[in-house]
């Protein structure tokens, strides 16, 4: 019998257990208002683990992300955001994915797994770009990768709105969620 299991070279990689380092991580959003401009904000990263073995496509993500920690620059909206109306983050304080495979496509280095939002729970791609490895002053090694994946935000119960009176709709439906992560080789 052969190992079929397909492997990929990730030139600085190393296996081991990988865990996320918050001051240096963040997870961004962007959504369409009024139909012709764009709203960001972002969330704080709470933890994200990722066990990763000699094959890079055999790798496990889990990450948990504080929604009560919501920022779009403007308190008004961040309240209604963290409202029944959308996050309710009173029942909902964390946003969390779990990796469920990880696959190259077309050379695109893509994440699939479940994402939940408000406890909805939804299968999303993330799709990886990294920014390489290496040894911080501290002798820590370190890996930086962006991720991004786009959702529609009323599959995870995302669905207030109001109609504008030129036409169309306030909020849009499609969320970009750009992840800016650095993580940390845990030491034996």
């Amino acid at each position: 019998m052969t190992d079929t299991t397909p492997t990929i070279d990730v030139p600085g990689y190393r296996a081991g257990t990988w865990v996320l380092d918050p001051s240096h991580s963040e997870v961004g959003f962007s959504v369409r208002h009024m139909m012709i401009s764009k709203v960001r904000g972002h969330f704080a990263m709470k933890s994200a683990t990722l066990i990763a073995p000699e094959n890079p496509l055999e790798a496990k993500v889990e990450a948990h992300v504080d929604a009560t920690s919501l920022n779009t620059k403007d308190e008004g909206r961040d309240t209604h955001l963290r409202s029944a109306d959308f996050f309710d983050v009173d029942n909902h304080p964390s946003i969390d994915f779990v990796s469920t495979g990880v696959r190259v496509e077309d050379g695109d280095f893509l994440v699939d797994g479940d994402l939940s939002i408000r406890g909805i729970t939804k299968p999303v791609t993330f799709e990886f770009d990294f920014g390489g490895f290496g040894a911080d002053p501290w002798g820590n090694y370190k890996a930086g990768a962006t991720a991004k994946t786009v959702i529609n935000r009323e599959d995870f119960g995302l669905t207030w709105n109001a109609a504008l009176e030129t036409g169309g709709v306030l909020v849009g439906k499609d969320v970009t969620i750009t992840l800016d992560l650095q993580g940390a080789l845990e030491q034996a």
